[in-house]
């Protein structure tokens, strides 16, 4: 879309968050914990929660952890909110706060020896996440230790912090793949043994291959087996966790940037069983933190077939 012909509405938006932007890149990390903590109170708290979708994350939260009581439940609502916009935050001030000199400092890592290896393998890579955590942190690490991850994503609405968020994506040396049109490209990382950065825990519809996540039957896509059965690329299920804060001796956030499960195509041609395997270990990453994942998407929207007939034959 040409810029001269993109709706004043983008532009404003786009005003608003490089304002608001601008502010928050300067501020010191306690500033920006109480801030994140003010607009997740008013998102839990206070907006009518149907507004905001928070309807859907306890309903999901109820689903996933049916022991916990309403009030616990309503504790991780305000946590994920807390955690979200915090994220943001985070992204803002990440050129700032982060480079070579202190990596170490803001990064631990989980099972590196084996990811590193999986990179190196000579093999295209998966690199397979869920809506959890900082993944934008993730990707930076990946890029500064020379592993640029393409990761596919959405295209946003707003097309000017569309470009935005490239600017971002390419500083870390990867790029960032349409989710609409984009299976060329997809292919293309792939054949040339590249890493291709993919999210794992979306509905697929009831055509999905239905598995199971926190004990319920999830409609989940098929394609991400198929590509690494296909172009013998491993998959490696990874995640960024935020760490508990440490306002004394950390200046900035930390996180653990961690690999959970890698899998080899080779070692098995059920698709059922390369999909089940991932998704129980996005499963095992959300249980460690539930609050730093994003509860607001319909995860168990879609039924399997059987169960629905089951249903309609019964009313």
């Amino acid at each position: 879309m040409a810029k001269s012909h993109r709706p004043i509405r983008h532009r404003l938006e786009y005003f608003a968050f490089r304002t608001f932007a601008s502010i928050i890149a300067a501020m010191p990390l306690r500033t920006s914990v109480r801030l994140a903590e003010s607009l997740a109170f008013l998102f839990a708290r206070i907006l009518p929660q149907k507004l905001v979708r928070g309807h859907v994350a306890r309903e999901n939260l109820r689903l996933a952890f049916p022991q916990r009581s309403p009030g616990a439940i309503d504790d991780l609502v305000y946590g994920m909110w807390r955690h979200l916009f915090r994220m943001v935050v985070e992204i803002v001030q990440l050129p700032r706060k982060v480079g070579r000199d202190n990596m170490a400092d803001v990064f631990t890592f989980r099972n590196r020896d084996e990811t590193v290896r999986a990179m190196c393998s000579g093999r295209p890579v998966l690199v397979l996440g869920g809506h959890f955590g900082n993944w934008e942190v993730g990707n930076v690490a990946f890029g500064a230790f020379g592993f640029p991850v393409n990761a596919v994503a959405r295209d946003l609405d707003n097309p000017y912090l569309h470009e935005w968020f490239l600017k971002i994506r390419r500083k870390s040396g990867g790029k960032l793949i349409s989710k609409r049109g984009g299976g060329g490209e997809m292919t293309e990382v792939l054949a040339r043994r590249g890493l291709l950065g993919l999210l794992c825990d979306q509905d697929a519809g009831d055509k999905g291959l239905f598995v199971r996540f926190f004990g319920r039957d999830a409609s989940t896509f098929k394609s991400i087996a198929l590509l690494a059965m296909e172009y013998r690329a491993l998959i490696v299920v990874g995640y960024s966790l935020r760490l508990p804060d440490d306002f004394r001796n950390a200046h900035w956030v930390r996180y653990e940037i961690g690999c959970e499960d890698i899998i080899d195509p080779e070692e098995t041609t059920d698709i059922e069983e390369i999909t089940r395997r991932y998704t129980a270990a996005l499963e095992r990453v959300v249980r460690r933190a539930p609050e730093q994942y994003f509860w607001v998407h319909r995860r168990w929207k879609s039924k399997p077939r059987e169960r629905v007939k089951r249903v309609r034959a019964a009313a």
